[in-house]
């Protein structure tokens, strides 16, 4: 049952404490120096001593969020990190998110999770097309965006077109909060339009000199011509403040952060079925939006990524699972900084925690003190790909079984169950998640396998009333599968072959996106 009414201190606390909460993922295209930018945010903060590079040698390149083999082996991020640290009197638990688009899915989720998203942009490049896809995923939340011009440091192009590109090709208003002094070689700071302040790497510049003279004259037409910060258009995300640095110099840096300090938004409400969760409200309410398997393979630990979207939680108590409807204990729920985790005592609205668990905890799941709720907004997108796994090894079947059941439930790849029982089908949306997926089976579990290729290039679920369900997957039991869940999936040979079902058979609705935690589609 949910607790009984807070006093109105005890309201005030709880208040107080989740309007210090910023939650926030980090977007880019591949290359465009955001793992890069993490780390130095985390040296920044004062959670590492020393920041990694994703394209650097020995130590220095041993990222705190990459760290998976895959990911150190690529120089590439393939699953979401969570890292919580403070700075500057908030808590933050910023979500790292997988670059590439191959793990499109993995990030959309993600930023079902966050209240907030910084947008890295390469100056020399501009706005390039995962940029936009990640973008278009956020304004789909209505997620306020802060953009930060990476690689200032090098050749660029000019600042006014890169604002005016980002407005043009984004229809999204920009207000530059700081601005560059110097550029490639020559770049050595910002000046902050809001504050009027110039932040040097070194020592100060003459005002005779002919970077300070440049940014004078600049700094007239971008007063005169761009609006000022306003921070109703930045909640509702029609408007981005953005910041020039170079991630690599460290210069902007914490720009960015004390922006996040001053105009982060606090943890915003939560959309459910059948209503919006507050993250004020006393009752404790979480969704989980990921869940990781082997963070530490001594262990064979496997833990959900839940959002604490309302309340306060503190270690011991019980939970209803919306899903299942039974109790669920949080004996050790923790906080974490990548792989590296500590025990979270209590936790509040806006605040990611891992569950450890054995398989209770889906994606998708929602945990309250008792209410019947289910967020929504997470979901699972028809594969692009589809492969069927072959076992090398027939007697580590099992394992196989056990080990494809496993990672799809975190979201490595989708499995089909095949009805007329052939091998398992996995689907993906790019083939780096077969490598991931091949890879981790080895690493992980001791289990060599390959791929074949399948008739069939599309899958599609499939709704209506059970008995016409059932009629159609005898008429098509070759190309019938079940899911994870255990939801009819039908599996097209071609988007023609796709059609011409569709319009033979009108009783039956065919899906292209899943959404998961609710009920069956």
């Amino acid at each position: 049952m949910s607790e009984s009414p807070l006093t109105s201190a005890s309201q005030k606390a709880l208040t107080q404490e989740i309007t210090k909460r910023r939650s926030f993922a980090i977007i880019s295209h591949p290359d465009a120096g955001k793992t890069t930018l993490t780390e130095r945010i985390l040296r920044a903060g004062g959670a590492i001593q020393m920041a990694g590079n994703v394209r650097a040698k020995g130590e220095r390149r041993r990222t705190r969020s990459d760290w998976m083999g895959i990911e150190r082996d690529r120089g590439i991020s393939v699953v979401t990190s969570v890292m919580t640290f403070e700075y500057g009197g908030c808590i933050f638990n910023l979500l790292d998110t997988p670059g590439h688009e191959d793990f499109s899915e993995d990030t959309y989720r993600t930023l079902t999770a966050v209240d907030c998203a910084v947008m890295v942009i390469d100056a020399a490049k501009g706005i390039e097309a995962r940029t936009r896809k990640l973008f278009e995923i956020c304004r789909l939340r209505d997620i306020p965006i802060v953009t930060f011009i990476n690689k200032m440091d090098r050749e660029a192009q000019d600042c006014f077109g890169l604002l005016d590109e980002i407005s043009a090709a984004l229809a999204l208003d920009t207000a530059p909060a700081t601005w560059p002094i110097g550029r490639a070689a020559q770049f050595v700071g910002t000046y902050d339009l809001r504050t009027r302040a110039t932040h040097f790497i070194a020592a100060p510049l003459p005002d005779d000199d002919p970077r300070m003279v440049q940014l004078a004259e600049e700094l007239e037409l971008v007063e005169g011509a761009l609006p000022p910060f306003d921070r109703d258009g930045f909640n509702a995300g029609h408007l981005t403040p953005v910041f020039f640095g170079s991630a690599m110099k460290e210069i902007g840096v914490t720009d960015l952060l004390d922006a996040l300090v001053a105009y982060g938004p606090a943890p915003r409400a939560q959309p459910a079925e059948t209503r919006d969760v507050k993250g004020d409200e006393p009752g404790v309410t979480a969704l989980v939006f990921k869940i990781q398997a082997n963070m530490d393979p001594n262990h064979r630990d496997r833990i959900a990524f839940a959002r604490v979207c309302s309340g306060r939680l503190h270690r011991g108590m019980r939970l209803k699972h919306v899903r299942t409807g039974k109790q669920f204990a949080l004996h050790t729920p923790q906080f974490f900084f990548a792989r590296e985790r500590q025990l979270a005592e209590e936790a509040f609205a806006g605040d990611v925690v891992g569950i450890p668990n054995h398989g209770t905890l889906r994606i998708g799941d929602t945990l309250t003190e008792g209410e019947d709720l289910r967020f929504t907004g997470v979901p699972y997108f028809a594969p692009e790909i589809l492969r069927r796994v072959r076992l090398d090894d027939a007697m580590k079947a099992k394992k196989l079984r056990q080990a494809l059941v496993e990672l799809a439930e975190e979201g490595v790849v989708q499995l089909f169950r095949p009805q007329d029982g052939l091998a398992p089908i996995v689907g993906v949306v790019g083939v780096l998640q077969l490598d991931v997926l091949q890879s981790r089976l080895k690493a992980e579990y001791g289990v060599a396998i390959g791929f074949e290729s399948t008739p069939f290039t599309m899958a599609r679920w499939i709704t209506g009333q059970d008995k016409v369900i059932e009629a159609f997957s005898q008429a098509q039991r070759s190309a019938m599968a079940d899911d994870i869940d255990g939801d009819p999936v039908f599996l097209a040979s071609s988007a023609f072959m796709l059609r011409r079902t569709i319009e033979m058979t009108p009783d039956l609705t065919f899906h292209d996106i899943k959404q998961i935690g609710t009920q069956k589609i």
